[in-house]
């Protein structure tokens, strides 16, 4: 490997995480010009996605770097997605570029007489895919000057994916059904978070979930969370999940308490769908104190992990009807229980098609099996994104990619900054 003033060397495997130095100064050979590169990002503002790969390359050029590619992973989260379509995919498992994507962590590689930089792509805490950059050399400053190109990139993506279609359907192996086109477009990004909190949630099947929905949004100092299973699995069953979405969103944000949410779907429902409900519970956590609320309305318990292990019960209430049912079985006002979490606990939602998965002899995959590989994938140090992508993808395995219902987790994670 070509590199200058890092300290690098190979292991057995042929790549590395590298650090680059906090003062490193750029050579000759790194000058950067500036002229161009300002041009680059002003052009950035207004070019289509099916351009990135090309601005990409350009703006390596003008940080002085070689050549640079772009991958987004797909909707399962089983492969780094070119957006240059004339590459071949990368597997996120077996892969170098995957490696980078599941650690969020730089990785640096021989290629030829070249140096290959895999960065990872991430908004916020949402793992987009993966930057390659290809050098003849690298050092500190090269390393991070990829390091902001991915930044933008990343950046690029995601305000440019909420109008584009085309990086909506390089995303996608296959095709996609109408109900699961319509809830998806309800669903927020897969992860979120800030310093104090994280919450991450995954879905399948990808192309054919209907009843299945999550929700999560970060306001202030305060996260809240949702995890909704409308019954059926139609249509209806998206329209069910997307009004109680849309009319809990519509709550959230003038300002109204959990039981004023609660309450707002339950009408929602009733007077668009008075046919129609679903299981449904609704957390809200105050990230500066640690104080957790929630709502549990006919849906499985949530469970609380601490240290390694489920406290079993903790998070468990009193049952409450479904949301939607009309008439006396719908109570005037909820009941929201209160309890304070502790520094990295984790609280866990999911529907009980996660925990019904059965083998080919019918026996479940259940709640015990649920429960411990997440506290063995934690334990590991796999980030709550990797954990669930694992996950879901064993759940699969298990069902021998075949689910009977809908499977959705959603992972919280309470980090206070300073503990």
């Amino acid at each position: 490997m070509r590199a200058a003033g890092i300290g690098v060397r190979l292991g057995t495997e042929g790549v590395i995480s590298v650090p680059d130095p906090p003062h490193a100064s750029a050579g000759s050979d790194t000058a950067v010009d500036e002229n161009r590169l300002e041009e680059l990002i002003a052009e950035a503002q207004t070019a289509l996605p099916f351009e990135l790969p090309d601005l990409a390359n350009r703006c390596a050029s003008a940080l002085g770097l070689g050549t640079a590619l772009v991958y987004l992973v797909d909707l399962q989260q089983q492969l780094l997605i070119p957006l240059d379509e004339a590459l071949e995919p990368l597997p996120v498992d077996r892969s170098l570029a995957g490696w980078a994507y599941r650690t969020v962590t730089p990785r640096v590689a021989d290629a030829d007489e070249d140096v290959m930089v895999w960065m990872p792509l991430v908004d916020g805490a949402e793992r987009l895919g993966v930057l390659g950059v290809r050098m003849p050399s690298l050092d500190g400053v090269r390393m991070r000057r990829s390091r902001m190109l991915a930044f933008l990139f990343a950046m690029l993506i995601t305000s440019k994916r909420t109008y584009s279609d085309w990086l909506a359907a390089r995303a996608r192996t296959a095709t996609m059904r109408l109900p699961t086109e319509m809830l998806r477009a309800f669903l927020p990004s897969h992860t979120i978070g800030s310093s104090r909190c994280v919450s991450t949630a995954v879905l399948e099947p990808a192309y054919d979930v209907a009843g299945d929905a999550f929700d999560h949004s970060v306001v202030k100092d305060v996260l809240h969370t949702m995890i909704l299973d409308s019954m059926g699995h139609d249509l209806v069953a998206g329209l069910t999940t997307s009004v109680a979405m849309a009319a809990a969103r519509n709550a959230r944000r003038g300002g109204g308490d959990l039981a004023d949410i609660v309450g707002s779907v339950d009408q929602a429902l009733a007077q668009w769908l008075p046919d129609h409900f679903c299981t449904g519970v609704l957390c809200r956590l105050d990230a500066l104190t640690g104080v957790l609320r929630w709502v549990n309305c006919g849906h499985p318990p949530p469970l609380l992990i601490r240290a390694e292990r489920v406290l079993g019960g903790v998070l468990d209430s009193p049952p409450q009807p479904p949301i939607g049912l009309a008439g006396q079985l719908v109570p005037a006002t909820r009941q929201v229980h209160e309890t304070t979490l502790e520094p990295g606990d984790c609280v866990l939602l999911y529907t009980d098609g996660v925990v019904e998965a059965r083998d080919a002899d019918g026996a479940e995959f259940g709640l015990d099996r649920f429960t411990d590989f997440i506290i063995r994938s934690s334990a590991a140090g796999q980030r709550p994104a990797e954990v669930l992508r694992l996950l879901i993808h064993a759940i699969l395995d298990y069902q021998r990619n075949q689910l009977r219902d809908d499977a959705t987790i959603l992972l919280f994670e309470w980090r206070p900054q300073f503990w």
